[in-house]
C-alpha cells in the first residue's frame, strides 16, 4: 500500500476527482475548474466518464483548456461546448449566434 506522499500529484488529483464524481450523494451543482491539471492525457478519456456518469445526477459544468478532454465530453455525454475569448481586455461567446442563452439585460446604473 502507499501513503498520500508517494503518489503523484495527478494521481491524487484524479483519485479526488473520482471520489466527488462518484459521491452517493451528488449535488444539484458540480463546477470543476481545469480538472484536467496535472493528469496524464490518457487519463482524459476516463474522466470524460465519469463526468458524464455524474452529470445523470447533477449538472456539471466543467472549464478546460484541454481539447482532448472536451471532445472526450461532447462523445461521451453529448455536452454542449461553449468557447470563450478575449477581446479588448473583455471575456466574450466565440460565436454568441450559434448558443441558445438568454440575453444580458445590466441595470442602469
Amino acid at each position: 500500500s502507499l501513503r498520500g506522499a508517494e503518489l503523484s500529484d495527478g494521481t491524487l488529483r484524479y483519485l479526488l476527482l473520482a471520489a466527488a464524481l462518484l459521491s452517493p450523494r451528488p449535488p444539484g451543482l458540480l463546477v470543476l475548474d481545469e480538472p484536467e491539471t496535472s493528469l496524464h492525457p490518457d487519463l482524459l478519456p476516463s474522466l470524460a466518464r465519469l463526468i458524464a456518469r455524474a452529470s445523470r445526477h447533477s449538472q456539471v459544468i466543467v472549464v478546460s483548456h484541454a481539447a482532448r478532454l472536451v471532445a472526450a465530453l461532447e462523445r461521451e455525454a453529448g455536452s454542449q461546448s461553449v468557447v470563450l475569448e478575449r477581446r479588448l481586455g473583455a471575456t466574450g461567446f466565440a460565436d454568441p449566434d450559434t448558443l441558445d442563452v438568454p440575453a444580458w439585460k445590466w441595470p442602469a446604473r
